[in-house]
Parts: structure tokens; sequence; C-alpha cells
């Protein structure tokens, strides 16, 4: 058939009875014009004469809700079952990754925090530090609380000076 599904949709609910009266009527001249929506529209009132004198021999043992509640209740049980994945064996490297990854973030982020606001002072004093960044040697420590200032230098270097034996044999 060529008829698109929109088209038999309509059909069927024209056969149902589910179309207002201007839809009807539509349904109708199309059906005049149309001998393959005639013989659509023959054959699904066929298949419901058969399905209606079948489902009237049909007797069940207890209520219709009864009877579809147990196969609900069937369905609900079956479907946990084949949705459940099967139990995934980890290996003990996997499994202390697991661990180790959230424990290394929380350390890294600890450390940022010590970094970004400094060592502890005694007393809460305030301590400050400095290097100088043309000549690494020089380093400054001040304790403001205490008034002390301390300049540490890292001089001579031995790589600035020749050697002492150089310097008398150059004489």
């Amino acid at each position: 058939m060529n008829m698109d599904h929109e088209k038999q949709l309509k059909l069927q609910a024209f056969l149902d009875e589910e179309l207002s009266e201007a839809e009807a009527k539509e349904v109708a001249s199309w059906l005049a014009k149309d001998q393959e929506a005639t013989l659509l529209l023959a054959e699904l009132r066929n298949t419901r004469q058969s399905m209606a004198r079948f489902e009237a021999g049909v007797r069940l043992p207890e209520s219709r809700e009864f009877y579809w509640s147990k196969i609900e209740r069937e369905i609900e049980r079956l479907e946990p079952a084949a949705a459940r994945p099967e139990p995934v064996r980890t290996s003990w490297l996997a499994a202390w990754r697991r661990f180790l990854v959230p424990a290394g973030a929380v350390a890294a982020l600890l450390i940022a925090v010590l970094v970004t606001i400094g060592p502890p002072t005694p007393q809460g004093g305030r301590l400050e530090a400095e290097s100088a960044f043309n000549d690494p040697g020089v380093f400054t420590y001040h304790d403001y609380d205490n008034h002390a200032t301390l300049v540490w230098l890292s001089y001579p270097a031995e790589k600035d000076f020749p050697d002492s034996d150089q310097n008398d044999k150059v004489q």
C-alpha cells in the first residue's frame, strides 16, 4: 500500500467513530474517491469483527483487573533481573586508585591553602621574608613584632672567585 501512516490512522479513527462530524464527512468523501482507502477500511472492519468474536469466547477465571495486575507484576519482577548488570570485579590497583585520587585532590587543596596563608607565626606575630630575584644570594627576614631583621648573604660564592691557588700563581 502506498498510503502514508497518517491516512491509515485517520481511517482507523473513522472506523472507531473518534472523528468530529466535519472530519468524518471529509473521510467519507475521500473513501468515495479512493479505492485503496476503501479496501483498507474493509480490512480493518473484518479484523475488528474477527477479534470481537474471538474475545467473546475467552473467559478468565478471575476479574480482568486482577488478571492484568498479575501480568504487570510478572513484567516488573523480570525487568530488574534483566536490567541488573553483572557485578564487575575490580583489581586491588583499581580499588587503591578509587581511594588515592580523592585523597590526592584533598592533599593538593590543603597544600594550596597552606601556601596561600603562609607559615604560622609565634604569638600571632607578623613575619615577612623576601628574596631578591636579581641576586639569589641575598635573603631578608623581617619580624615586625620583635623589631628584628635578618639579612642572609651567601657570599663569597665559590664560583665568583677563582681558587686561592690560582691567585697565588697569577701574582
